[in-house]
């Protein structure tokens, strides 16, 4: 996968709030992308954010070369998620300086824009079609849908409007959008987009990083006083569309037995919620912000029983990418959330190979009987490449059929100079 292959190096820029040395899992995802399209001989160009997406005090520099990738980070304002209008004022900065660094760029052969802010892929479209680029569409998640979902926004305002005529645009102009699941691809075809024009392709896990590590495991365990204590952990972003009340009721009536304790590791919007859920003594829980990659898998290690949360509205429109790192290291699950959907589907495919328990949403009592059933199992993490399934969704796969999406066809460029995508 990392050899130069490519006949023809094609110029290809990157747009999305967070990349390299960010945390955040679609900053990590992308920056795999350009690190291997760089090593496959093409010229990649990111235009990101100078601040680090969940810790607005670390600032990165405004211009930096990584591994031959060229980064340009732009400036937004740092009010991150403390109130709406703020959020909005974050967004509105970050695009109006995207455009103006995008308006001094040379022209690129393929332009791929993700969804961090919502709708940068309207910025994408309209970039690739002035250039006469071709566009992907790497859809992370589906707004304005997402925020309707969630009630950040009716439906019928005309936001809503305004922004879903955006998300058609990119949409249509997109020569492919990337889904994540079949649940999003149907969302997507359900905007009128053609079935050739959208490719299933899941986020990867973190091979290099992310395996079981026992010695990592006893570290962590260790340094923060888990030793002979049965760990339940949610670890990724805390949000409305990831709604952790199940789970925290369930911590509430568990909080009189000392051989439990939860874990909650991350960030986003509803982060500080839970951490002053935990001040208040209200359950055995500690918390902790997102890991750094390279100490993501000692992390995640230190968990018995990982727990994957889908909010019932929000099946493909968020994707619980999560799932992929938790099989990797061979952990038991405990989903919450609606069925049918892409974590359901796969815990029916682990086939035994994996302990999990399911609930729905307001099940508490499933919750608790689950959380003591995986305990008394006494099964732990302990597969160095976790169940055959999680082959399925490692990086080894998945990174090459992103990587062709972007390729031209035949590494041919057609009579105006464009580079052929097929999807």
């Amino acid at each position: 996968m990392c050899d130069v292959t490519c006949g023809i190096q094609v110029k290809i820029l990157l747009l999305n709030q967070t990349f390299y040395p960010d945390v955040v899992s679609t900053g990590q995802h992308l920056s795999e992308l350009a690190s291997i399209l760089v090593k496959r001989g093409h010229s990649v160009t990111v235009v990101t954010g100078r601040q680090a997406y969940d810790n607005r005090q670390v600032t990165f520099a405004a211009r930096e070369n990584w591994g031959g990738v060229e980064i340009f980070r732009v400036y937004s304002t740092g009010y991150r998620k403390k109130t709406k209008w703020r959020r909005v004022l974050d967004f509105g900065t970050f695009i109006f300086s995207c455009c103006a660094r995008l308006a001094m760029l040379p022209r690129h052969d393929v332009v791929v824009a993700l969804t961090t802010p919502p709708l940068i892929s309207f910025i994408g479209a309209w970039r690739a079609r002035l250039w006469r680029s071709r566009f992907c569409y790497w859809v992370m998640d589906f707004n304005p849908d997402e925020a309707i979902a969630a009630g950040w926004m009716r439906a019928e305002s005309a936001p809503a409007r305004i922004l879903e005529r955006m998300s058609r645009f990119s949409l249509r102009e997109a020569d492919c959008n990337v889904a994540l699941d079949r649940f999003m691809r149907d969302r997507i075809a359900a905007k009128g987009i053609a079935s050739e024009k959208i490719a299933v392709i899941p986020p990867w896990s973190h091979d290099d990083n992310v395996c079981f590590d026992s010695v990592g495991r006893g570290r962590f365990r260790k340094a923060h006083g888990l030793e002979g204590k049965f760990v339940v952990m949610y670890s990724g972003n805390h949000s409305p569309v990831h709604p952790l009340d199940t789970l925290l009721e369930a911590a509430e009536k568990l909080r009189d037995n000392p051989e439990i304790v939860f874990c909650f590791v991350g960030g986003g919007s509803g982060f500080e919620r839970v951490k002053q859920w935990a001040r208040d003594g209200k359950g055995n829980a500690l918390c902790f912000p997102y890991q750094p990659l390279e100490q993501l898998g000692a992390s995640l290690s230190a968990a018995d029983a990982h727990v994957v949360v889908m909010g019932d509205r929000f099946v493909g429109l968020v994707h619980p990418c999560k799932i992929y790192n938790i099989l990797r290291i061979g952990s038991p699950v405990l989903y919450i959330g609606p069925e049918p959907s892409h974590v359901s589907e796969i815990l029916m495919q682990v086939n035994g190979a994996l302990p999990f328990g399911r609930a729905s949403h307001g099940d508490v009592s499933q919750v608790i009987q689950d959380i003591l059933r995986l305990k008394e199992s006494g099964v732990r993490a302990s597969r160095e490449k976790g169940p055959p399934l999680a082959a399925q969704f490692s990086r080894e796969k998945l990174l090459p059929q992103l990587v062709k999406v972007l390729e031209a066809t035949g590494k041919q460029k057609t009579e105006t100079g464009k580079v052929e995508i097929k999807c």
